[in-house]
C-alpha cells in the first residue's frame, strides 16, 4: 500500500493508493482544511481515524505548498511543520519522502490521460526538450521536468516568490500599489487566489464592487471570477483580463527560463474555473510576447491540467518507486 499526500495551504488531500505501473490505483482520499488542525500531526490522526482499520504502508510520498529541505518543510502559508521520517514512522512505512508541491504535480504529467488535459496551444513537442508546470492556487507554483536518460526527473523551485515584472503602463501602476502594500511586488501577489483580489482592489479603487464586499471571506476569488465571467462587474472583468494576461506571461517566462519545448502545464485549481478566459486567446498572446524568440514560444505545447488531484497522483508515482 502507498501513502500520498498533497499538502496545501487551504486543503490538504491524503490518499492510500495501490501499486501499479505505470500509474497507481486510488484506493481511499481524504480531504481536510489545512488551517483547521493546529499541527500536522493532528491531519495524520484524523485520516488515520478515516480509514476506520490499520493499513500496512510500505512507502510515503507527500507533496507540500513550501520549500524542501532534507525531507523537512513548512508550509509556505499556515507554518505547519513536516518530515517525512515522522510521517513515515506514524503509518509505519519503511520508506518516506517529502518533495514540493509542484514537483508532486509534475510527476503526475507521464501518467495523465489524455482527457485530463486540455490544449491552448498545439505546438510542436521537440524531442530531446524540457517540460515544466506552473499552478496558480492559494499560492503560485513553479516546476520543470528534466528529460535524463532513465525518465523525467522533477526539479522544484520557489519562483512564485520572485520579483513581478511589470508590461505595461497599467501594470507599473499594480507594482506601486503592491509595493506600498507589502513592501516588494513578488508573482505570488498577482497570480494566486490573494493576488486576484489585489487586482480586484487594484481596479476599484474609488469604485464599490456590486458583487463582493468582504475581500477576507475564503470564497472571495471565485465570486470575483463568477462576477467577471458572468459579465456583472466591469472592474471585476478587468481584474480577470489583467489575471488571465499575467499568467500568460510568466507561464511564457517560465518556459524561457527552463526551454520547456516538450511542453508547458498549468496546473492549479484557478485554470480550471475560469477556463472561459483562459482560451479568449489573451492567455496564448501573451505567452508569445517573447520578441525576438516569439516563434520558438509559438512552438511550445501548452496544456491546461483538468484533473483535480494531479499533485496527489503524483506523489504516488514517486511513493511507488521508493
Amino acid at each position: 500500500m502507498l501513502l500520498a499526500g498533497d499538502v496545501g495551504g487551504t486543503k490538504t488531500l491524503l490518499g492510500l493508493f495501490e501499486r501499479q505501473h505505470p500509474r497507481p490505483v486510488s484506493l481511499a482520499v481524504h480531504s481536510y482544511a489545512t488551517a483547521s488542525f493546529a499541527r500536522f500531526a493532528d491531519i495524520l490522526d484524523a485520516f488515520a481515524g478515516d480509514l476506520k482499520e490499520r493499513v500496512t504502508v510500505e512507502a510515503v510520498a507527500m507533496g507540500v505548498a513550501g520549500p524542501v529541505v532534507d525531507d523537512h518543510a513548512t508550509l509556505t502559508n499556515v507554518g505547519h511543520r513536516i518530515a517525512a521520517a515522522e510521517v513515515g514512522a506514524r503509518f509505519g512505512a519503511r520508506q518516506a519522502r517529502l518533495l514540493n508541491d509542484l514537483e508532486a504535480m509534475a510527476s503526475s504529467i507521464e501518467v495523465l490521460a489524455a482527457d485530463e488535459l486540455m490544449t491552448l496551444q498545439d505546438g510542436t513537442p521537440h524531442a530531446n526538450g524540457s517540460r515544466a508546470v506552473i499552478a496558480a492556487g492559494t499560492g503560485l507554483g513553479q516546476a520543470y521536468l528534466h528529460r535524463a536518460v532513465d525518465g523525467w526527473q522533477p526539479v522544484p523551485t520557489e519562483a512564485g516568490h520572485a520579483d513581478f515584472a511589470a508590461r505595461t503602463d497599467r501594470e507599473l501602476e499594480l507594482v506601486r500599489m503592491l509595493r506600498d502594500r507589502y513592501g516588494r511586488a513578488e508573482v505570488e501577489q498577482v497570480l494566486s487566489g490573494p493576488g486576484l483580489l489585489n487586482l480586484h482592489r487594484f481596479t476599484h479603487r474609488g469604485a464599490e464592487c456590486p458583487v463582493v464586499q468582504d475581500l477576507e471571506s475564503p470564497v472571495a476569488p471565485a465570486l470575483v471570477s463568477q462576477a467577471a465571467l458572468g459579465g456583472r462587474c466591469q472592474w471585476c472583468a478587468e481584474a480577470l483580463r489583467m489575471f488571465v494576461s499575467a499568467y500568460g506571461a510568466e507561464a511564457g517566462n517560465l518556459a524561457l527560463r527552463t526551454m520547456a519545448t516538450a511542453g508547458l502545464y498549468i496546473g492549479g485549481g484557478i485554470a480550471r474555473k475560469i477556463l472561459p478566459a483562459m482560451t479568449t486567446g489573451s492567455f496564448i498572446d501573451a505567452f508569445r510576447a517573447k520578441a525576438p524568440l516569439t516563434e520558438l514560444v509559438a512552438q511550445i505545447p501548452v496544456h491546461v491540467i483538468l484533473k483535480d488531484e494531479a499533485a496527489l497522483l503524483g506523489a504516488a508515482v514517486v511513493a511507488q518507486r521508493l
